[in-house]
Order: C-alpha cells, then sequence, then structure tokens
C-alpha cells in the first residue's frame, strides 16, 4: 500500500473512486453522483491542484482505493481550521487498515501545515464512520436535523471537530 498526495494527475483516478463511493453511499455524501458525474474533468483537477484544498490517495498496486481531503478555510480569522471531506475506502479493503493509514497521512499533513482544528460532518446513523473518527479524537458538538435529502428521505449530520493542539488519543 502506498499513501501520498494527489494531484491534477491523478483526477481521473480520483474522479472514479468519487463516483464510486457516492453511487454505493449516497447517504453518505452531501455531493450527488448526478451532478457530480456531469462535471468535466478540468473540474477534479482544479480540486486536486487547489492551495486550500489538499487531497490523499492510498493506492494497492498502483490503483486509487482510497482518499481523503482537506479544504481549508481561507479568511484570517479562520484559517486556523479545515473541513474533512470525501472520506472513502473502497469496500474490498474494509478492515485492512487503510482507511486509518490514509487518514494518519491527512492528520499529519494538517499538524504540518499549522492547523489548529478539523471538522466534518458524518451522516446520522452511520455508526461505523463515527466510532472511526471517535477512535481518532474527534467528538461531536451537534447533529444538523435535515441535514440532507435524499429522493424523499431526510438525514441528519452529526457535526464533530478535532482539537490538534491536544494531546492524539
Amino acid at each position: 500500500m502506498e499513501i501520498r498526495r494527489l494531484g491534477p494527475d491523478d483526477a481521473p483516478a480520483y474522479r472514479a473512486l468519487r463516483m464510486r463511493a457516492l453511487w454505493e453511499f449516497p447517504e453518505a455524501f452531501t455531493s450527488s453522483w448526478q451532478e457530480d458525474e456531469t462535471q468535466p474533468m478540468e473540474v477534479w483537477e482544479l480540486r486536486l491542484a487547489g492551495e486550500h484544498s489538499l487531497f490523499w490517495g492510498a493506492f494497492d498496486d498502483g490503483q486509487l482505493c482510497g482518499m481523503v481531503g482537506l479544504e481549508r478555510e481561507r479568511r484570517a480569522k479562520n484559517r486556523h481550521k479545515a473541513t474533512v471531506v470525501g472520506m472513502y475506502v473502497s469496500q474490498e479493503y474494509f478492515g485492512t487498515g487503510m482507511g486509518r493509514a490514509l487518514f494518519d497521512e491527512l492528520l499529519a499533513g494538517a499538524r504540518a501545515m499549522g492547523l489548529q482544528l478539523l471538522v466534518l460532518t458524518v451522516t446520522e446513523g452511520n455508526t461505523v464512520a463515527t466510532n472511526f473518527y471517535e477512535a481518532a479524537g474527534f467528538r461531536s458538538f451537534g447533529i444538523e436535523p435535515k441535514a440532507i435529502r435524499l429522493e424523499d428521505r431526510y438525514y441528519g449530520k452529526n457535526h464533530m471537530y478535532l482539537d490538534l493542539t491536544q494531546e492524539a488519543p
């Protein structure tokens, strides 16, 4: 397994894995497969090249199998924090430690950037993801009711944070 930062050249593999994630777990992401599917490749290249958006990928035998990103705040008063986005590991790699290794790289990158706070959301009821983030030290600070709607069903989002200035769990 290789974990590294993704760049514009990784856009085709990133887009393919992202589309798979949105298709398999539509309730887990705020983005929708239908919207993202129409985006041209340039959108994905720009996302992976952004100075405020950083993404890491986990590769097995050259194949992108996992991904996670950070979107850093841009305004002076909140540049100390970033949002964790798009965490996904292919189902065939569940339980292999790939997700944790990928997330450890993100945390190291966040600390190297001087970030002090990370935030993220988890769809209410996704206990696997909630437990994963809690094990990494994240804590809930509230549930947003009806945060997303998928067809005629609403899902709440659990808002979580990690204070990077505190000791790691």
